[in-house]
């Protein structure tokens, strides 16, 4: 009985899932200034300047009056407003909050992203949370915070789908940004003045969005 010699396997770095040569550095290149969402950030800023001066922070009617969403209003052909009141807040501690945190988490989605893909993020989970909010609650409703939540687990969806293809400094941070999601969720629950479904639609709104999309920084990797 003769037995072959086999030859040994070279093993290649194609064949290593998530070597060195098929990996991105996730946070090589993030910009302190992306575009969309600093764009996004005046708009709201400036709406709220508007809304200083008209008086449509006074009461129900006056922001209401201002494009606030109103489940009534909706259902007679005011579907405008589900744009409109994305763009309203209710306060200085509102849209400084919601400002603050779409900056910190639109760079890191428009970085993997690019303009035009975190727009459609930003937008779609935006008509997610005026629907939910519409379907739980009369309202009136208003805040960015519905899209800047779908922004947030978008890019918790982004990092944990692309793993081994990112490295990512901090590998804590999808962990960090799903802690902060559950707990502002928590806390909204307890305050009748947080539109806590407004959170949960951009939520999900968010995640299934970014699942149909491939990061631009992979854009020279091949589909895996």
């Amino acid at each position: 009985m003769t037995t072959e010699k086999e030859e040994p396997i070279l093993i290649t770095p194609e064949m290593l899932a998530g070597s060195a040569e098929t990996r991105r550095d996730f946070e090589r290149g993030m910009s302190f200034a992306p575009p969309l969402i600093l764009l996004i950030i005046a708009l709201n800023v400036a709406m709220f300047v508007w809304e200083i001066a008209a008086g449509a922070l006074q009461n129900q009617e006056t922001i209401t009056a201002a494009g606030a969403l109103v489940r009534e209003r909706v259902a007679a052909g005011e579907y405008w407003r589900l744009f409109s009141s994305m763009f309203l807040h209710g306060g200085v501690d509102h849209i400084l909050g919601n400002c603050i945190v779409l900056y910190i988490v639109g760079m890191a989605c428009e970085h993997a992203l690019g303009f035009a893909q975190t727009a459609a993020v930003y937008f779609a989970s935006g008509l997610a949370g005026g629907f939910f909010s519409l379907a739980m609650g009369p309202g009136p409703s208003v805040g960015a915070s519905g899209a800047i939540f779908g922004v947030v687990i978008a890019v918790v969806v982004i990092l944990y789908r692309h793993q081994r293809s990112f490295y990512v400094r901090d590998k804590r941070i999808g962990f960090v940004l799903v802690a902060w999601a559950a707990y502002t969720l928590f806390t909204g629950f307890l305050s009748p003045f947080i539109d806590n479904y407004a959170h949960l639609g951009g939520m999900i709104g968010g995640g299934l969005v970014a699942l149909g999309l491939r990061p631009r920084l992979l854009s020279a990797l091949p589909p895996g």
